[in-house]
């Protein structure tokens, strides 16, 4: 199954070989899956094992995975030229690599490689550089497929707009279950079961669900609980189609506010103001974190709050759908028409065991970001 067309793929593919001729590049190495995806269609987890999609300058593409992988290659991508590497006591990938690049013509070439993703272990890079050190020159290109993939085309957008609605449906399901006695795990299979049911898909790391003190984690973690007459819960969702995703985080109060929460409410929702009114294209991803900074020292939450607010959103896999470029101190990264971006406000008051998120995906303009989320921004409350 494609979910995009032909012609989709073939400009991105346009755009690619664009940059590599920028850079000098005969080929790359592509190791990062959100990257092959993105070029191919090709969908797998299959990279926590060695795989690397090669892209010659002149747009020849050629998959290096295993065998487990080779019929997920063949259905969900339109990569013609599959080779495997077989799984053996003493298999050195790496080496059968090197073999495919040699049969590409690439022995001597300016290679650009992906170092920066979680499908190329340490080990395996310290491999790959071993058994290609004398055969190419190596170059770091881990920064060019995701400055082009930040950017998003008509088609993706779509993607993420489905996305955004299956997170509205799914809080607007787990809404009705929380209240005081509610089991998490009931609130948590609301939220999940309703995208899967949707037609959606998995996120690329856990959902987030947390009460009483743990409701100032901001990973998931192992262990459910009951909420109780006064509580606080902190959710953290996404929708998610074809792999791309858009989410939202809220922290909902069960039974009368407390004065704190109501405080640290209003810093968010602030907050969130302030970082919309920075997410235009004249401004950096660094603007938008001071923005969010200033607030919060304005309230006197430097110590609570985090040193990112955002990130970029789209097609990832696991461990984690966060995406760069991220709003943060010193990030020159530059705001984009057509980006879909993340906000996240959040404030963990240990002092008080106080927690406060308010988050949302948005799609940049030309001027005003557009929220993706038809949810209200109230700060939601069970009484």
């Amino acid at each position: 199954m494609l979910h995009f067309t032909r012609d989709e793929f073939a400009a991105r593919r346009d755009r690619l070989m664009l940059e590599m001729t920028e850079r000098k590049l005969d080929a790359m190495l592509l190791f990062a899956q959100e990257s092959m995806y993105w070029l191919s269609g090709y969908d797998s987890f299959g990279f926590v094992f060695f795989q690397c999609l090669v892209v010659k300058a002149d747009g020849e593409m050629r998959l290096l995975t295993r065998s487990a992988d080779l019929r997920q290659a063949r259905q969900t991508s339109i990569i013609d030229t599959i080779v495997l590497w077989r799984d053996r006591g003493a298999a050195d990938p790496a080496i059968d690599l090197r073999d495919m690049l040699d049969d590409m013509g690439l022995l001597g070439a300016r290679i650009g490689v992906e170092w920066a993703t979680h499908g190329l272990t340490a080990a395996a890079g310290k491999q790959l550089e071993e058994r290609l050190g004398s055969f190419a020159t190596l170059r770091d290109a881990s920064d060019l497929v995701p400055k082009l993939r930040v950017v998003k085309s008509p088609a993706e957008i779509d993607y993420v707009r489905q996305a955004a609605s299956l997170a509205d449906d799914a809080f607007d399901a787990a809404m009705p279950l929380i209240k005081p006695g509610a089991d998490e795990a009931a609130i948590l299979h609301a939220l999940q079961g309703s995208i899967l049911a949707a037609g959606g898909d998995y996120p690329a790391n856990p959902f987030i669900i947390g009460s009483g003190r743990e409701a100032l984690l901001c990973r998931y973690k192992s262990g459910r609980r009951a909420l109780d007459e006064t509580d606080q819960l902190t959710l953290e969702w996404a929708g998610v189609k074809a792999q791309y995703h858009a989410a939202l985080m809220r922290t909902v109060v069960i039974g009368k506010p407390l004065m704190r929460q109501e405080e640290l409410y209003a810093a968010a929702r602030e907050a969130l103001d302030a970082v919309e009114a920075m997410m235009r294209p004249e401004h950096t991803f660094g603007d938008v974190f001071d923005a969010h900074a200033a607030v919060m020292e304005k309230h006197d939450l430097v110590r609570h709050r985090l040193s990112a607010c955002g990130y970029s959103l789209g097609a990832t896999y696991a461990p984690s759908w966060m995406d760069r470029p991220m709003f943060m101190s010193g990030n020159a990264e530059p705001i984009l028409p057509n980006m879909t971006l993340f906000a996240h406000m959040i404030i963990m008051d240990s002092d008080t065991d106080t927690a406060m998120t308010l988050g949302r995906t948005y799609l940049t303009t030309d001027g005003d970001p557009e929220p993706l989320s038809r949810l209200p921004l109230d700060l939601p409350v069970v009484a």
